[in-house]
């Protein structure tokens, strides 16, 4: 494992994969990482569904108008979801797991890209997330977050540009207006 700072630094969203397949173990390690996020009162109201089925991804990677198309092309998908009945904030829940899998798959070597589920649709207004329901069958009382993708890196992106962090949007003590 290369430093936190490093990762963090290192870590892009990355939309083009190579055609190898993911090994079982590092499945389970994203999986696992996914499993050991932190959870409002220990809740854990996050699920995930696993996809490694072509058509299935094909057929997902058309759930929204734009920024989902690439996801056919990725070996694996991970759709996080969680139960709103167990935690009023299941969204938080979701996204804390989600980052998990982002990290851990960078930790891997591997690139991954988060694909907004919740509140998007597609170009005839169909819901995002009903269309994902339906493909995998997730019951309706579960609300999908995201997609993630996942692959072997199929492209080369440079780390964060430390340069170009908006220091401007940290206020010590209070909020603070800056003038821009």
């Amino acid at each position: 494992m290369e430093a936190f700072s490093e990762l963090i630094k290192t870590r892009r969203s990355m939309r083009q994969f190579t055609d190898e397949l993911l090994s079982g173990d590092d499945v389970k390690l994203l999986l696992r990482a996914g499993l050991m996020a932190p959870s409002s009162k220990g809740l854990h109201s996050y699920e995930f569904v696993v996809v490694e089925d072509k058509e299935m991804l094909a057929a997902l990677s058309q759930c929204k108008q734009m920024g989902s198309d690439f996801l056919a092309g990725a070996p694996l998908a991970i759709v996080v979801l969680a139960d709103p009945t167990v935690s009023d904030v299941w969204i938080e829940d979701a996204s804390v797991a989600a980052a998990n899998i982002l990290l851990q798959a960078e930790d891997l070597g591997l690139g991954a890209c988060w694909i907004q589920v919740r509140n998007r649709y597609t170009a005839d207004e169909r819901s995002s997330e009903q269309i994902v329901k339906s493909l995998l069958g997730i019951p309706e009382d579960r609300g999908v977050v995201c997609i993630i993708a996942v692959g072997h890196k199929g492209m080369e992106r440079k780390p964060q540009n430390e340069d170009r962090l908006k220091w401007e949007r940290v206020h010590l003590g209070q909020f603070t207006m800056h003038n821009s």
